[in-house]
């Protein structure tokens, strides 16, 4: 009990709430977070909205990034809790990059294999959840992969867990801001879902990279460039095919 009391007594502290939110100088450092958690989430925002393409509907797809914020929320606040204990997770991280991984490649063979896809929806196949809360939960899955850099990267910059939540729950609504403008993008650019997918795979191999054994980080800024440049390809493919 004491041990939860130290990881999460801070954010029952009325007086921290009331210094932090009184301060300039700490709404300078939240600021800051909001701007490093958005820069950090320009992969994750590609890979949610990649997953949301499953569900039949735009109505479902944007039902399912609000239940997957509200989750997000959730598990920021456990996260930061446990910040000092993150640095031992880059398991998660390798796990996160096979399965990002897999999604890439599973839909490149699915594109190649159409038949075959279309034989196996005949036959039907076992599925715990429904398609909405299936992919709900692969939202929820990918939060927790890609959390864990940014509150790592915050934590850094201020060591006051209510600084660190307030800046994370900006920076996630702003990330799924993002997500939607991917999401209105796709509806445009059809080709997008393919460029979409190879970001993926590149995604998976620069989490993978951040492992301690390898420690190789490439800079937010130059994927951000990488994004921007495949965006372009893809808007010069879109008017040649049309």
């Amino acid at each position: 009990m004491s041990l939860i009391e130290k990881l999460y007594g801070p954010f029952f502290d009325l007086e921290n709430w009331r210094t932090v939110i009184t301060s300039g100088e700490d709404w300078m450092i939240i600021l800051s977070l909001v701007l490093i958690e958005c820069l950090l989430s320009v992969d994750n925002a590609i890979v949610l909205v990649a997953q949301t393409q499953k569900l039949p509907d735009k109505v479902q797809q944007e039902k399912s990034l609000f239940y997957g914020l509200w989750g997000a929320y959730v598990f920021r606040f456990i996260m930061i809790g446990l910040g000092a204990y993150l640095i031992n997770f880059w398991e998660v991280k390798v796990l996160g990059a096979l399965y990002l991984m897999y999604l890439s490649l599973n839909h490149f063979w699915k594109m190649r294999h159409p038949e075959s896809v279309h034989h196996r929806e005949k036959k039907g196949r076992f599925q715990i959840l429904p398609l909405f809360w299936s992919v709900v939960v692969s939202i929820e899955l990918m939060d927790m992969v890609f959390s864990i850099d940014s509150i790592l990267a915050s934590l850094a910059i201020s060591p006051n867990p209510v600084i660190v939540l307030i800046g994370g729950l900006i920076g996630i609504l702003c990330m799924r801001g993002i997500a939607e403008v991917v999401m209105r993008l796709m509806e445009i650019l059809p080709e997008l879902e393919v460029t979409a997918y190879i970001l993926i795979a590149l995604i998976a191999v620069k989490l993978f990279l951040t492992i301690p054994m390898i420690d190789i980080e490439i800079p937010a800024a130059l994927f951000g460039g990488i994004v921007l440049a495949s965006l372009a390809v893809t808007v010069v493919v879109h008017k040649i095919r049309n």
